[in-house]
């Protein structure tokens, strides 16, 4: 089975809070958009989860099966579902890591779905986002696969319809750690909740960002470049992004921006084009 994993933007991100568990609780909106991974996904009778053939990213050559999250996606509905089958997975990268673009995720739910399907499992998709929560924060929102407002750690779904329009992604060649930025003293976590499910007066703001401007020069020499755009983090980061309706608009910006940042011109999706 061949299926596509979009990336995501988080029109704005507001930390309202500490949890007991650790994590934080959120507020935000998810833009699925067209730049996607392609994961090839094949069924095995032997029982065996395999990456196959070894990836060819750099980043994803180093890690372990262990920490694939593909692997633990398929991994996980295979312990959950008691099934003898196994599963042989291929992932083509489009789309940066540690950029706030969910990609990762994004191939775990695209695991998950097409599993489901591959091994006659027909598990609801909620059931599937339940597991899937336990893989990650944003695998739910792929799993049911529409842009969202989403509250919790971000697995409180509330479909939303949002504009046509077209985004640039910069990418200023940096990693970040979510984890660090969330257990950065210095992090904003007392926003006030919004009263409605929709997007807040003026976009809202991200409350990650002053903590990655402050760790990631690179990241801030980004944000002010685009400034007069609208530029804003998505996530954690270290991708902006800047949306428009007129595409060319964005393309001959991107044109402009320095060599070393790598660029993106997407259209937002409603829905995941699976």
């Amino acid at each position: 089975m061949r299926c596509l994993a979009p990336a995501k933007l988080n029109l704005f991100l507001h930390v309202t809070g500490r949890r007991s568990d650790g994590f934080h609780d959120l507020e935000t909106v998810f833009q699925l958009v067209d730049l996607c991974d392609e994961l090839q996904i094949e069924s095995r009778e032997d029982g065996r989860i395999v990456r196959d053939p070894p990836p060819t990213d750099p980043l994803l050559a180093t890690l372990a099966d262990e920490e694939d999250l593909t692997v633990r996606a398929a991994r996980a509905l295979q312990q959950a579902s008691g099934t003898r089958l196994g599963a042989s997975i291929h992932v083509t990268k489009r789309i940066p890591a540690g950029g706030g673009l969910g990609g990762g995720s994004s191939d775990a739910a695209a695991v998950l779905l097409s599993l489901n399907e591959l091994w006659s499992l027909h598990w609801p998709r909620e059931k599937l986002a339940e597991l899937g929560l336990a893989l990650g924060s944003d695998v739910p929102v792929f799993v049911h696969g529409r842009s969202a407002f989403a509250r919790g750690r971000g697995e409180q779904l509330t479909p939303i319809n949002l504009p046509a329009r077209w985004f640039l992604i910069v990418h200023p060649g940096v990693s970040v750690s979510t984890r660090e930025v969330f257990i950065a003293p210095e992090l904003t976590r007392d926003t006030a909740p919004l009263r409605i499910a929709a997007l807040p007066p003026g976009g809202g703001r991200n409350d990650c960002e002053p903590v990655v401007r402050q760790r990631h020069p690179q990241v801030a020499e980004a944000l002010d470049r685009l400034a007069p755009q609208g530029a804003r983090l998505t996530g954690t980061g270290a991708c902006v992004f800047v949306a428009h309706e007129d595409e060319q608009l964005l393309r001959q910006l991107a044109a402009c921006l320095p060599r070393q940042w790598q660029s993106f011109i997407v259209r937002g999706l409603a829905r995941a084009e699976r």
